[in-house]
């Protein structure tokens, strides 16, 4: 296969971001309406924040949130538990050859921005943040 000349670094090709996105809206369909048969599950309300996908396609590693997030480590074990059985689900709504090995990880995105709000709103950055305009009244 040949190197793609017009992308720069080591980030995800189109075709990854592109598979990715459609597993993780098949992903996302088939947790919403619970149509998985593990009563547990089903009772839980799972965000799909994320799927990346490795460069061969084969493994899709899906970054999850329980709403509110309670039971973090709970959701992670369900998954894990059904994972067969996903993995079936969200096959049929793709067009790919193989259907790729679902991975589950806890979505660590709104910690992160939580964070990321939490520096900002210190007052030694906000003065920071100002400098630059105050430098140009003067």
């Amino acid at each position: 296969m040949g190197k793609n000349k017009f992308q720069e670094g080591t980030g995800p090709s189109q075709r990854q971001l592109r598979v990715g996105e459609t597993i993780r809206r098949a992903l996302s369909d088939v947790l919403a309406r619970g149509d998985v048969h593990d009563p547990e599950l089903n009772r839980m309300s799972i965000t799909v924040g994320e799927v990346r996908t490795s460069s061969d396609l084969k493994i899709a590693t899906a970054y999850v949130l329980p709403l509110g997030g309670q039971g973090k480590d709970e959701v992670l074990q369900l998954l894990a538990r059904n994972k067969g059985e996903l993995r079936r689900m969200v096959s049929k709504k793709l067009t790919l050859k193989f259907a790729p090995d679902l991975r589950f990880q806890l979505d660590q995105t709104f910690d992160q921005m939580d964070e990321t709000r939490r520096m900002l709103a210190q007052d030694i950055v906000r003065r920071d943040a100002n400098a630059p305009d105050q430098a140009l009244d003067e």
